[in-house]
This record gives structure tokens, sequence and C-alpha cells, in this order.
């Protein structure tokens, strides 16, 4: 059965479904869908025109679904909407897109949101992501999935990170970050490929040799980025995991860590 506390006030137009359950002193708006299995903790608001879906686990002091922090928003009926089975932890904020954009924010399904993450208005995150605390992410900002942002990682607005990608804690990033490179600094640099990560998830000895040949091509080769990325693109004809890094670096148009 749905479970609300008697302190928390739901709006009578908003939708739960089955087995959610919302925590003392939380606010659900009324445009507000939550889908079956999820938990709001205490204290939380969630607002505007916001989906979520199933077996979310929202914990305490978070704001979800609120107006973006757009001067330009004029109350347009913009939306968030949240996947499945995340994780988002305390004082999470997440705004809802502009018309400017798509006119929504996602978040996929699987991701780790630790605290004091920020999802501004019209970002777009894939599937098992992990942000780590203070994690923040300007508008217009795609993360591809199983992306990993490290402590107060902070991007730019229209920011690109690719898949398998990761962040050293405290990375700025002014440019996209390729798929499977690992960076670091302010602004941030490229130091490797995240071997470890792609390991962990299956990629062969074969696949792996690739990426790192493909990292050289890019990074240590001399080569000027379209050079660079025509090789890449040659390789990957062969090498299929290569195909990801292939396809990010021909649609990049605010340009790369170098």
């Amino acid at each position: 059965m749905t479970r609300i506390h008697s302190t928390a006030i739901v709006h009578p137009g908003a939708e739960l479904g089955q087995g959610v359950s919302v925590g003392p002193y939380s606010l659900i708006g009324e445009h507000v869908r939550i889908d079956e299995g999820t938990s709001v903790g205490p204290h939380v608001v969630i607002a505007g025109h916001t989906i979520i879906g199933r077996d979310n686990r929202i914990f305490q002091f978070c704001s979800i679904g609120e107006e973006p922090q757009d001067k330009k928003y004029a109350g347009e009926p913009t939306r968030l909407e949240i996947g499945d089975r995340n994780t988002i932890r305390e004082f999470c904020t997440f705004n809802c897109g502009t018309v400017q954009d798509a006119g929504v924010t996602r978040l996929g399904d699987d991701n780790w949101m630790m605290a004091y993450v920020h999802l501004a208005h019209d970002c777009q995150v894939g599937n098992k992501t992990i942000f780590a605390n203070n994690a923040q992410i300007a508008g217009h900002v795609q993360v591809h999935d199983w992306a990993i942002l490290g402590a107060y990682t902070a991007v730019h607005q229209f920011v690109r990170i690719g898949a398998h990608s990761i962040t050293a804690m405290g990375t700025i990033l002014l440019q996209d970050l390729p798929p499977f490179v690992m960076a670091a600094g302010n602004p941030a640099e490229p130091r490797s490929i995240n071997a470890e990560g792609l390991k962990r998830r299956g990629f062969s000895v074969d696949a792996l040799a690739a990426i790192k040949r493909a990292y050289k091509t890019l990074y240590k080769s001399g080569l000027k980025l379209d050079e660079a990325r025509a090789a890449i693109a040659a390789d990957a004809a062969n090498e299929p995991a290569l195909g990801a890094l292939s396809d990010y670096l021909a649609e990049s148009g605010r340009g790369i860590i170098r």
C-alpha cells in the first residue's frame, strides 16, 4: 500500500503508485507522478511537472522538479523526468527544463547521486552514472552511461561527458570529455583511460588495447584534432569498442579537453 506520513502534504492531483512511501513533512505537488515502489524521505519537496519512475530512493532535504535557475524562464510547464532504481541522497537539487531547449531535464535508470548534487535545467543524464558529493552540472549538459563524476566536479553549460569517463575530485570541465578518458584539474586535462572501470565492465583485452591506442592517437601523437579524429575513425572500422569514441569526436561542437 501507499504510505503517506500524517505530516506530509500531497496535492490531490498528484499520482502515487502502489508501494510509494512519503516521509514526514514532505511536499508533493499537483503535477507530480511517482511510480510503484519509490520511497520519498522526510522534508523532501517534489514540485513542477515531474515524473519519477519505479523503486527510486529519495533521501531527506532534496528539492526535485523546481523551476529552472534561468532568468528567461517565464513559468512554462517544462518537465523533469527521472527513471527507475535511482538513489538520490541528501540535499540534491534537480530542476525542470526550459523552452530554450527540449523543455525537459532527464535522469535515466540505476544512477547513484550522492549528497548535494545539482542537475540544472535541460541536463540529460544516462544510466548507471555516479555523481559523488557536490558534483554540479550546469544547464544543457549531457552525461552518457557509466560516467563517474568525482566529488566537487563542476561542469560548464553545454558540455558533453562521454560514456565510461571519470573525473577526479575538484575537476573543472569547460569542454567535452571523451568516452573512456580519465580527467583531472582546473581546467580539466586528460590523464589516462579509465582502465580499471572498463575492466570491471567486461571490456575485452583487445578492446582495452584499442582504446589505449586511440588515447595515444588523440593525446600523445602530436596530430591535430582533425587528423586524430580521422585515424580513430579508421581504427573503429575494425574495433567496435572505438565506435562510441569515433562518433563522439565527430559530434563534438564545444571542443574536447586536450
